[in-house]
């Protein structure tokens, strides 16, 4: 039986052990992690106090990561909210030698686990800022249990410190038992062991985000505009994650998203748009309806010129054949004939310089009246060719009745949705993130069945696409940085989702908590010029 308790307690202790270390290869964050680390330690060794550190990343120094007393009312670092000003704990001393005099340096230089039952009469450690805190706060620091946290590399990573034993049944402060320091060492190896996994994983899940903002520079190398979208539409889906979690009533009052089902989400949320990467930059970034690799509508203007000046020299040759009669009447009448075809002319290239634009919906005049205009009209083209003043393509263009796509390049921009569901279902996805492609490829599909790629209706969709597919169409109504449209204002905004709430395009519950929660205007908030944000029920 061990002198600190029965040999049940002992077994209780045990199987508190075996729970603790259930409990810390579980908690993703880091923070959470190191006080669980300590928390479970003092719990485990019945401490008062205690100190978790981690080596520095230059391996020159302990880091102070938790502080705890009971007795004092101390709680630093972790989850506290509390900071720790306290310095690092150099490994070396003045001389570049062991800091061997300090307990936590010497546990970690030697890996060693130090136990010392007073520190009041232990020679060889340097117990002179013990004594000091202990005549500031009225404490008496006594027994020190000190062990280093070695990871799967043999590299000690941190050091925990407890102190002040106490009695199961006076509450007395007594020396760590040989027990107390077993298990406080066995706790210290798993707890490194979960350290250094949950460290590994961070990094690689901080690898694996690099790579995503990295495919999502190389979008925004190729567009500025997209570039921007690539980065609001998470942001927009993780606001709205977080306030559907927040709701208490409703429909969606029962569905929670865990933490590692945000990180999922996040992580579609990032790649949502990845295979943009494969669509032709002059269609990603077409500002008007002639732009291919430039505005086109400059060839449109020299044809306009060529046309006047053939006006012109029209006029002239008549002017010349009238010399010899001398008849004013008649030349006067010429150009004034030319000034009307000129006046004409100009009238024609100011429409189809509007028309080019495409910002507005196009009547089916103004479409007839570019077909006329390309179709009517006649040029000389640079081979010497007379031929039809605009060609089959540039009145497909100009005559586009919303925006400033073709059909084709409609299919062009869709097929990006096909592109990132073929890149990401190709991917060795974990467990944890199996989801990924679903929700990242579901964003442009409709509640009614009519979205694409796949015509997924509502009950075939996770809420999490779902949520997605709200968080692409606002972002998309009310971004500022596109080539061919300004920010709409966050009423217009809302009432055009309003309509899509109404007419089966997006999920109405969701669409609820988006405005019940007022998820639109802390995206507002962080997202729109100052101008956009008006009135917005």
């Amino acid at each position: 039986m061990d002198a600190d308790g029965s040999q049940g307690n002992l077994f209780r202790r045990l199987e508190q052990l075996n729970e603790i270390g259930a409990a810390l290869s579980s908690e993703r964050d880091i923070d959470c992690l190191l006080e669980k680390i300590l928390l479970a330690a003092k719990a485990i060794t019945r401490a008062d106090g205690g100190t978790l550190y981690r080596m520095t990343a230059d391996r020159q120094a302990l880091r102070f990561e938790i502080v705890r007393n009971d007795s004092l009312g101390i709680a630093l670092g972790g989850t506290s909210g509390n900071p720790i000003n306290y310095p690092d704990l150099p490994l070396q001393d003045e001389q570049d030698a062991p800091n061997n005099s300090m307990i936590a340096a010497f546990a970690a230089l030697n890996d060693r686990t130090v136990n010392i039952a007073d520190a009041y009469y232990e020679a060889g450690f340097d117990f002179s800022g013990t004594r000091k805190f202990d005549e500031r706060t009225g404490y008496r620091s006594c027994s020190f249990l000190t062990v280093p946290m070695k990871n799967h590399e043999h590299e000690i990573i941190g050091v925990l410190q407890l102190i002040n034993a106490t009695h199961p049944e006076t509450g007395a402060v007594v020396p760590f038992s040989l027990a107390a320091q077993r298990l406080a060492e066995s706790l210290a190896s798993q707890a490194a062991i979960a350290l250094t996994n949950r460290l590994l994983i961070s990094q690689l899940e901080a690898l694996f985000e690099s790579f995503i903002k990295l495919i999502n520079l190389a979008i925004d190398e190729k567009s500025p505009y997209t570039g921007g979208h690539c980065q609001r539409v998470p942001a927009l889906t993780m606001m709205m994650a977080d306030a559907v979690n927040a709701t208490s009533a409703g429909p969606l009052a029962d569905f929670t998203m865990s933490e590692s089902d945000l990180y999922e989400l996040k992580i579609a949320g990032l790649l949502h748009d990845c295979g943009k990467v494969t669509t032709p930059v002059h269609v990603v970034d077409k500002a008007t309806k002639l732009q291919t690799l430039f505005d086109r509508i400059e060839l449109i203007d020299t044809r306009f010129e060529v046309l006047k000046r053939d006006v012109q020299i029209a006029a002239l040759r008549k002017q010349l054949d009238l010399r010899a009669r001398k008849d004013q009447l008649a030349e006067n009448a010429c150009w004034d004939e030319c000034r009307k075809e000129l006046d004409i002319l100009d009238a024609e290239r100011a429409f189809l310089r509007r028309a080019n634009i495409g910002s507005e919906a196009m009547s089916q005049a103004d479409q007839q009246r570019v077909r006329d205009i390309g179709t009517n009209r006649n040029w000389r083209n640079p081979a010497g060719v007379d031929a039809d003043f605009l060609s089959a393509e540039e009145i497909e263009n100009l005559a586009i009745r919303s925006g400033t796509l073709t059909a084709r390049e409609r299919e062009t921009i869709n097929h990006h949705i096909v592109a990132t569901n073929k890149m990401l279902e190709a991917l060795p996805w974990p467990k944890h993130l199996q989801r990924v492609p679903e929700y990242a490829g579901g964003h442009h599909e409709r509640m009614d069945g009519t979205g694409y790629p796949k015509g997924l209706t509502r009950e075939q969709m996770s809420l999490q696409a779902r949520m997605m597919g709200i968080a692409d169409i606002f972002e998309a109504l009310t971004a500022k940085d596109r080539p061919y449209k300004s920010g709409m204002k966050l009423s217009q905004a809302i009432e055009i989702m309003k309509k899509f709430s109404r007419n089966g395009h997006i999920d109405p519950d969701l669409f609820a908590v988006f405005l019940g929660q007022g998820v639109h205007l802390r995206y507002a908030a962080d997202f729109l010029d100052p101008a956009q944000i008006d009135q917005a029920n």
